[in-house]
């Protein structure tokens, strides 16, 4: 009796001590493309949150980090809402973070706030996403964040008529909406819109309504990756540039990612954007040479950095906390957090939840041989202005 009696005991201590360890464990539920088009951003992601977390320990305010990572394929809403789903009810986790593009986002913050759950997005970037639940905070940017820029930049340098392409979805319609609102007020004219389907569109028949327009500039938003190497190359092909069009984009189009494939077409193309890989800081310094020396072959872009200070954020938001990741008092620890990014400095709006940084107009150029988008122009503690 006496054995049976201590067994028990030994028994009971043992699940009170794993309770204790599991208690102590933060699980951060990663949804993110893996596959598909926007797969190799979704690495990029994984890959800066992995860097950060080597390079600050696996432990903040006494909670052991444990990533759990589901893929949704990309533009896939209903892959996205049952990967959180499974995130939040079968693995219990503790904070929801990625979210690499809007339709993502969209579809998991109703979960969010019905668990109260903080949710990173460190990339989707539609203006409206961080209204749609009080739980989101954002590391990333918003399209007229960095489309407003450009806009003003083309009104200062006497590009007089503009044709808008942007893909048609939510980024799209935010880009070309700003871009507009702020080229106008300026006094400039927009002579004609096209929107693009999000999905492998040809755009030999935009690029030809955009020559006949004869316009000083087009204004181009498509998402990042093979669609910007498209609408880069037909565009030196058709000849628009001979004509005397100017190409003008948010920074997406040149990303580091692709940039290389445009090849010297792309060279000249002004941009509007929150970070490049040329950034000249000794922060941004650090951060490259850590990040290529981690993934050989690869170079940081703005995912990179997205994915970088959202890890910043929930660490600096622990630390706060004293390790507590409810919903709530997450959400109070993150408004108004300050500090410098690789992309320069940096603040979460404590209104809105999204980022204030610095945009910066930049041309491409080679640099030592690479192509770099290279910064000339910088605007200030830009806000979001999709929510003025």
């Amino acid at each position: 009796m006496k054995h049976t009696i201590k067994r028990l005991a030994i028994a009971a201590c043992a699940t009170v001590a794993l309770s204790a360890a599991h208690a102590d464990e933060l699980k951060i539920g990663m949804v993110l493309p893996l596959s598909g088009p926007f797969a190799a951003h979704g690495v990029q992601i994984e890959n800066s949150v992995r860097l950060y977390i080597k390079q600050h320990g696996d432990t903040v305010a006494g909670r052991k980090i444990k990533l759990l990572i589901k893929d949704d394929t990309g533009i896939a809403p209903a892959i996205s809402k049952r990967q959180a789903q499974n995130l939040l009810i079968q693995d219990k986790v503790d904070i929801l973070a990625g979210f690499g593009m809007t339709p993502s986002a969209f579809a998991v913050a109703p979960l969010a706030t019905e668990t109260k759950t903080p949710m990173v997005v460190m990339n989707a970037a539609t203006s409206s996403i961080t209204t749609k639940s009080p739980y989101i905070v954002r590391t990333s940017m918003t399209l007229p964040q960095v489309a407003a820029p450009i806009a003003a930049w083309a009104v200062d340098n006497g590009i007089k008529t503009v044709y808008t392409v942007v893909a048609d979805y939510g980024p799209g319609h935010d880009a070309e909406a700003q871009f507009i609102k702020t080229y106008t007020a300026g006094g400039g004219k927009i002579i004609g819109q096209a929107r693009t389907p999000v999905g492998h569109p040809d755009f030999a028949p935009f690029l030809q309504k955009v020559k006949d327009a004869k316009p000083d500039a087009v204004f181009l938003f498509v998402p990042a990756g093979e669609q910007g190497v498209s609408f880069v190359k037909g565009f030196k092909e058709r000849g628009l540039g001979e004509a005397g069009i100017r190409l003008i984009a948010t920074g997406d189009m040149t990303d580091e990612n692709v940039i290389e494939a445009m090849g010297d077409p792309a060279l000249g193309v002004i941009t509007s954007f929150h970070y490049s890989q040329a950034h000249d800081s000794d922060e941004n310094r650090a951060f490259v040479k850590a990040y290529t020396e981690a993934y050989p072959g690869q170079r940081p872009n703005f995912w990179t950095v997205g994915g970088y200070d959202g890890m910043h954020v929930i660490y600096e938001a622990l630390k706060k906390t004293d390790g507590d990741a409810s919903g709530d008092a997450f959400m109070a620890a993150v408004k108004g957090m300050s500090w410098i990014s690789p992309r320069g400095p940096v603040s979460i709006d404590p209104e809105t939840r999204d980022i204030i940084q610095n945009v910066y107009i930049r041309k491409v150029e080679r640099v030592d041989g690479v192509l770099q988008n290279v910064e000339f122009a910088t605007v200030p503690d830009m806000k979001d202005p999709g929510k003025e």
